[in-house]
């Protein structure tokens, strides 16, 4: 039983280019929503946690006008309630301020508004000892708000699952903010490599234990096939995510290497329709790794397969969750989200002038 894993992936080389004289107009989106086949659902309490987080943005993150504007439009409440849908309204609203939380850290490092590598060591030990750490440090503060919750119910298997894996999305942005003033560029593996961990899809892969109740043995996180089936997950949700965030993040001018359909015309030679095309079958391929590595777990017995399954479907619900999410938000298609999902077509943002 060999897992299907990421490495596996080839990169062609390809011949379709772009010349200067060529911009495009607009651009197909590829069938991403007929290619995630799972069952959408959505948690009832979504509405009133929705909420309850907003307040939090305020009460905690000490979010104003305008800045918290973005954050309130982004509407977190939703992807929590489509990625956790059988999450009650507790353990939902921890899931919804630790994903604001990912937000904002990665929007105020991005920017420079907060040191990334002072951040990291304040809030990993804000996760270590939510209760005691004393601290001024507003992400660090927010940590504190969340986990001390987070812990009250989460085992201690997730709960060092959930921190871990947050120091290595943290450490990933700090990563490509000093990459970026070092003029530092990625070619198609590097970036594929540092985007796993910038996506900051893997602290979430920890509440899915969190909301269900369970902590996973440490034979079962450990198994190749289970560490393949979130690397599937986290692949599909990353590039899923840069198709879909592309066009915004071209007009506001980011570097070439800080997106994978602009990595793919740079390092590969491809128009912006080619990219697209083929980061879709990135995405395609990261679903079939991921049946395929479903299609053949070990049996760890009864009570233990029970919770491995709840996991898989919670890896599943994040997977069609976070794409629908990426339409109904106004964060990357403003008002036109539902078209968008419905046509496949997207109009060519003009690049914002500096």
């Amino acid at each position: 039983m060999n897992p299907t894993t990421p490495q596996a992936i080839m990169f062609p080389t390809v011949i379709h280019t772009t010349t200067p004289d060529s911009e495009p107009s607009q651009f197909i989106l590829p069938d991403l929503m007929n290619d995630c086949h799972y069952p959408l659902r959505k948690n009832p309490h979504c509405y009133a946690i929705s909420r309850a987080s907003d307040q939090w943005l305020t009460d905690v993150a000490q979010l104003v006008e305008p800045e918290i504007r973005g954050y309130l439009d982004m509407d977190t409440g939703t992807l929590a309630a489509v990625c956790y849908p059988g999450a009650d309204a507790f353990h939902l609203q921890v899931c919804v301020e630790s994903i604001n939380w990912a937000f904002i850290m990665d929007d105020r490092m991005e920017c420079g508004v907060i040191d990334g590598r002072g951040a990291l060591e304040s809030c990993i030990s804000a996760l270590r000892d939510p209760i005691n750490f004393d601290t001024e440090q507003l992400g660090a503060k927010m940590c504190k708000s969340f986990f001390s919750r987070f812990r009250k119910t989460a085992g201690p298997g997730c709960t060092e699952r959930f921190i871990h894996r947050t120091e290595l999305f943290l450490a990933a942005v700090a990563k490509q903010v000093d990459d970026r003033a070092k003029g530092n560029m990625y070619h198609l593996e590097s970036y594929t490599t540092l985007r796993r961990d910038l996506v900051g899809v893997k602290p979430c892969f920890a509440l899915i234990e969190f909301v269900a109740g369970i902590d996973l043995p440490d034979e079962v996180v450990s198994h190749p096939l289970v560490k393949a089936l979130e690397d599937a997950t986290n692949d599909h949700v990353a590039w899923a995510d840069d198709i879909l965030s592309y066009n915004k993040e071209q007009s506001r001018g980011d570097e070439h290497w800080e997106n994978i359909v602009a990595v793919l015309m740079h390092d590969r030679g491809l128009d912006l329709q080619s990219a697209m095309d083929y980061a879709g079958q990135m995405c395609k391929d990261a679903i079939r790794r991921f049946e395929s590595n479903r299609s053949i777990l070990p049996s760890w017995g009864e009570e233990v397969d029970r919770q491995v399954a709840i996991y898989v479907e919670g890896l599943q619900n994040w997977m069609i969750g976070s794409l629908h999410w990426h339409f109904d938000t106004v964060r990357y298609f403003g008002k036109d989200g539902h078209a968008v999902k419905r046509d496949r077509i997207v109009k060519l943002l003009p690049k914002r002038s500096s």
